[in-house]
């Protein structure tokens, strides 16, 4: 679900400056999500999310910015299950955990989604791993079981992993699902259009899923602060954010693109301490950094 790198002409600073912005809007998702998701039902939260971002990739077809083709059955059935992953299991999984857990320490452990898709892609589609790809692995759990474990290594697995970590571990998973069912199912749409339609799949699955919530909901809840974290979630953090980070990719390859997202949990914990006052831990600093660190083994080529 990557464009093709693009001629090669030099890119500008321009694109290099959106391209940084893009892990740091990531990262601030951390903060918004955690926002709604202490204020609203996860599913309430999520489908609220996703109609404004559905809004937002809207807009920019009706604009002629972007261009949505006719789905064939199969690319129907394929946008489908990327929705159900990528989008309604995802985000109640990711909603679920920042209702437990700090932004900061959420967006941590989600450092181990490209170390999980890499390592799943070698099995499912026998993709080679290079020792030092392997090794990076290895260095990046390790970093995020520190996170997880508030610097107690040794700790018992049923002290350290709560209802919070486990369902951020399901939102891992799950985005794992929705990359690499792109990957396999996906031929002819491109990565806006796919994105697109998986949202629009993902929003009517996430309503369905919303129903029971209804009568938990408090339209008090519903304040300013909600509501602007519900609109940079779904404009900035989905629409804006994705077009900047595929236009890099059509630009420039994925590879680069790639290693910028590895900034994603350094910003989220960052705003995290910064914006809401959450605690920085030792271990948050210690672990992060060997995460991040064999994150960026494992992806460098």
């Amino acid at each position: 679900m990557t464009a093709p790198s693009a001629p090669s002409t030099a890119p500008g600073l321009g694109l290099y400056a959106r391209l940084l912005a893009v892990p740091a809007i990531w990262g601030g998702t951390f903060i918004a999500g955690r926002i709604v998701a202490t204020a609203l039902p996860p599913a309430t939260a999520s489908v609220l999310r996703y109609l404004v971002a559905s809004a937002a990739l809207l807009a920019l077809v009706l604009i002629g910015r972007q261009h949505l083709p006719r789905l064939t059955l199969r690319q129907a059935g394929a946008t489908l299950l990327l929705g159900a992953s990528g989008v309604f299991a995802y985000n109640l999984f990711f909603m679920g955990a920042l209702a437990e857990l700090t932004a900061s320490r959420t967006s941590l452990i989600i450092a181990l989604n490209p170390i999980v898709t890499i390592s799943v892609a070698a099995l499912v589609f026998g993709d080679r791993l290079t020792p030092r790809r392997w090794l990076g692995i290895f260095i990046a759990l390790f970093g995020v079981w520190i996170v997880v474990a508030r610097g107690e290594v040794l700790s018992s697995i049923t002290t350290a992993v709560g209802r919070g970590e486990l369902l951020m571990f399901g939102g891992v998973c799950a985005w794992v699902s929705y990359t690499l069912l792109g990957r396999r199912v996906l031929t002819g749409l491109s990565a806006f259009a796919a994105t697109t339609y998986a949202a629009l799949w993902g929003t009517l699955l996430l309503a369905l899923g919303a129903l029971p919530e209804l009568r938990r909901v408090d339209l008090v809840a519903l304040d300013a602060g909600v509501m602007v974290s519900l609109v940079y979630l779904g404009v900035v953090g989905t629409a804006v954010a994705f077009v900047w980070y595929y236009e890099a990719v059509r630009v420039l390859g994925t590879s680069i693109p790639i290693m910028f997202t590895n900034l994603v949990p350094v910003f989220g914990a960052a705003f995290g301490v910064i914006l809401l006052g959450e605690p920085l831990l030792g271990s948050m600093l210690l672990g992060g950094a060997i995460a991040i660190t064999g994150v960026m083994m494992v992806t460098r080529h």
